[in-house]
């Protein structure tokens, strides 16, 4: 094993040609962590808003891109841990999953479901992190409730359609092509609405409104899924992909008695996302290796191509989640 690797690194602020293939120092796992050589990583929006410079990584993490991978431990470093070189994982990453080797906190580490290749699992932990904390933890879903998520053809919206549609939930999600709201009712959409020739508001309403609403879009969206809410409604946002601001009248939230809340992954505590990640192990890594619910897979690009690959997520033509295939 040498002391070097092939990475991508933003070369500088800009669009996805910034990203260029390069040799980088292999990282060394420091107390509590684990190396893991990369197989495949997964490709999300927070990594273009790097990339464009809107988006710093948090302090001490590395400046590569790349919040999820998968592939098999290399090395561990001091304290206990439970995992042994050579163990296959998935794992949520503080950065650095656009390389041939990955530094991660041994608790944000996942198996991979029975049955399920390298390919699929680096499509999971992002995603299925971001959607447990937003939509059951935070904001509290409960089976029967009417559950409405925006984007729904993308990583996270076909991750929150079908756990909430397993969890017995009725869903509703919005799209922007009949393609895509085709697949968010073959993944368990009660309704999928077409936003460029529905008003997604007026079909709420006439349901008796959202009991949740998951938002990454934000803008004009916000006083919209407001009205779409139903009394002691909530609202999650976790993404402003229309902008972060919006005029709202606050009477509705306390006359109606709403709850607004929203957060984002990256910031949180080691220890915060090591309780998510026991979590998900314990009520859905069953239902992966079970096969009632799966990652749905838009495309894979080479690590030489992330460039390719973030400009095919920035195109919004896809349908699930991009991945890069580094070993």
């Amino acid at each position: 094993m040498t002391d070097t690797m092939q990475a991508v690194e933003i070369t500088k602020a800009g669009g996805p040609d910034v990203l260029k293939l390069a040799t980088r120092p292999r990282p060394q796992p420091r107390a509590g962590e684990v190396v893991i050589r990369v197989a495949y990583a997964g490709v999300n929006r927070p990594d273009a808003l790097q990339r464009a410079g809107a988006y710093d990584p948090p302090p001490g993490a590395s400046d590569l891109p790349g919040l999820e991978a998968s592939g098999e431990i290399s090395a561990i470093g001091e304290g206990s841990c439970e995992w042994q070189v050579g163990d296959r994982v998935c794992a949520l990453l503080p950065g650095g999953g656009y390389a041939e080797y990955v530094a991660t906190p041994a608790a944000h580490c996942l198996p991979i479901p029975e049955g399920m290749g390298m390919a699929e699992a680096a499509c999971l932990p992002e995603n299925y992190f971001t959607v447990w904390t937003n939509v059951m933890d935070r904001g509290g879903l409960k089976a029967g409730e009417v559950f409405l998520v925006h984007g729904g053809s993308s990583g996270i919206g076909t991750t929150a359609i079908q756990l909430a549609h397993v969890m017995g939930a009725r869903v509703f999600a919005t799209a922007g092509t009949d393609e895509k709201c085709a697949k968010c009712a073959a993944l368990g959409a009660e309704r999928a609405i077409n936003y460029r020739d529905e008003d997604f508001v007026q079909i709420l309403r006439s349901e008796g409104g959202a009991d949740l609403i998951l938002d990454m879009v934000g803008g004009d969206y916000i006083p919209r899924n407001v009205k779409a809410l139903s009394d002691d409604g909530r609202l999650v946002q976790i993404a402003f992909l229309g902008g972060p601001k919006a005029e709202l009248n606050f009477s509705q939230v306390m006359v109606r008695r709403l709850t607004i809340t929203g957060s984002t992954l990256r910031p949180q505590s080691d220890l915060a996302k090591a309780r998510i990640a026991a979590a998900l192990r314990r009520d859905v890594w069953p239902l992966l290796s079970g096969g009632r619910i799966a990652p749905v897979m838009d495309s894979t690009f080479a690590l030489s191509d992330a460039a390719k690959a973030h400009a095919r997520m920035e195109s919004s033509a896809h349908i699930g989640k991009i991945v890069l295939k580094v070993g």
